[in-house]
């Protein structure tokens, strides 16, 4: 064990989220450690991005290394399971055209990038460590933390913040994390290389296709290779009946479109994973003494790729909290309260849309857009995390939800049966809880 060292802050995790606070924490001239347990880059998924990042690696100074290693993307293809049809839309008809493009990118790069970053904004960043156990006291915490070579540090932080992800470490020593009970599901991936694209500039965008069980994504990247998932509810993976990765495969061949783009595709390293993604959220994200950002806070689904924008822009909103906490104490009730509000109020407005996308009302409204009230510019304002525009882009999204209410009420005998379709659906089946990693098995 080595002897305690002090800092300001302890950040646990090094992904987008943690590596965000960190580079913001020292840019303010504190002393911050940042400890992160794998080694980059290492394997993530999550490799859409939104319009929406690109100020936030502006003002981290780092947009020209992540174009760098990304694949331009202008907008979403949307693929119903049972017609021929088409729906592309673009960022640009949100209500700022300016935030047009975005891009996809592999997570193991990106999330090197921000950590390096951290690095050389001054935090002092360790990998291959993990956090065994935090204490706290009224002076701050102390954090024990043990590196895969097996040796030991304690630290004693003033303050100390959560980025862990779905390790969710705070959480699970406060058992403040609380399972959806809205949504239960699962994804199976993989990257391909060889898949056919869309043409044009339209060759980056993500493709949504559903399908019977679900939907899947296809993200192409920069490298040539394209992700593909499936995202399905948790009986479907429960009946698989033979190895993961021909499970997969007479997945993709439920879906004619994306099964025809992957005619003579290769499947990278012959890997295919599985992962358990269940939504979840802590019964709060901040004390006294501590805050949890990202996915150490709350999960969605990552339909509309929210996650990497959700995570980072919690970080800039609870940099500012840290600061209150660490300098102007007398306003840190306020900050807090005002923080709770924010860390919930994006994943609520992603949540009401991804709960209902597998409705055939929603389904038919993503198909077919129509611009009435403006629905169509809030809509595509909030695919683009595009969701400063005050009372215009509240009022737009309501007058979505409106219409929605109102088409529903016109079918409600298709309305109802959706209904206890979803009920069905979401029923726990006990499956991969935590992040579980299956290749080919």
């Amino acid at each position: 064990m080595e002897a305690s060292q002090e800092c300001d802050v302890l950040v646990i995790g090094g992904g987008p989220a943690g590596s965000t606070m960190a580079t913001l924490l020292a840019r303010q001239g504190r002393r911050v450690v940042i400890v992160e347990k794998e080694q980059h880059p290492r394997f993530h998924i999550g490799e859409s991005l939104l319009p929406g990042n690109v100020e936030l690696f502006e003002k981290l100074g780092v947009r020209d290394q992540v174009e760098k290693i990304g694949m331009p993307k202008f907008g979403i293809e949307f693929v119903p399971p049972d017609s021929d049809e088409r729906s592309y839309v673009d960022f640009s008809e949100g209500w700022d055209p300016k935030k047009d493009s975005a891009w996809q990118v592999r997570r193991s790069e990106l999330d090197e990038v921000l950590f390096r970053n951290a690095a050389v904004q001054g935090a002092l960043a360790f990998e291959n460590t993990r956090v065994r156990q935090v204490d706290f006291d009224d002076a701050g915490a102390t954090v024990q933390t043990q590196r895969d070579d097996g040796s030991k540090a304690s630290w004693r932080a003033r303050f100390v913040v959560d980025a862990s992800g779905r390790d969710t470490v705070l959480a699970t020593k406060f058992r403040s994390k609380q399972k959806n009970p809205d949504h239960n599901s699962t994804a199976l991936f993989g990257h391909f290389r060889g898949a056919r694209r869309l043409e044009g500039r339209r060759e980056g965008n993500i493709s949504i296709c559903w399908f019977e069980h679900g939907w899947f994504w296809f993200i192409p990247l920069a490298d040539g290779t394209t992700s593909v998932g499936a995202v399905c509810w948790a009986y479907y993976l429960k009946a698989r009946d033979k190895p993961l990765k021909d499970y997969f495969f007479d997945t993709i061949a439920m879906c004619p479109e994306l099964a025809d783009r992957l005619k003579g595709a290769t499947l990278v390293d012959d890997a295919v994973h599985a992962t358990g993604n269940f939504a979840y959220s802590s019964t709060h994200a901040t004390g006294e003494r501590y805050l949890m950002v990202g996915d150490a806070f709350t999960f969605i689904d990552p339909m509309f790729s929210s996650g990497v924008f959700l995570a980072m822009q919690s970080a800039f909103n609870g940099a500012e909290l840290v600061e209150k906490a660490l300098d102007r104490p007398a306003e840190l009730p306020a900050a807090r309260r005002l923080l709770e509000k924010q860390m919930r109020a994006g994943p609520r407005d992603y949540s009401w849309f991804i709960y209902r996308v597998t409705n055939p009302t929603i389904r038919d409204m993503f198909m077919h857009p129509q611009n009435m009230f403006k629905v169509k510019q809030g809509l595509m304002s909030l695919l683009a995390a595009d969701l400063r525009h005050g009372t215009s882009y509240r009022l737009s999204l309501t007058m979505f939800k409106l219409i929605y209410y109102f088409v529903s009420v016109l079918n409600w005998r298709r309305t109802f049966e959706g209904w206890k379709r979803h009920r069905h659906n979401i029923r726990d089946m006990g499956l991969l809880k935590g992040e579980t990693i299956l290749k080919g098995q």
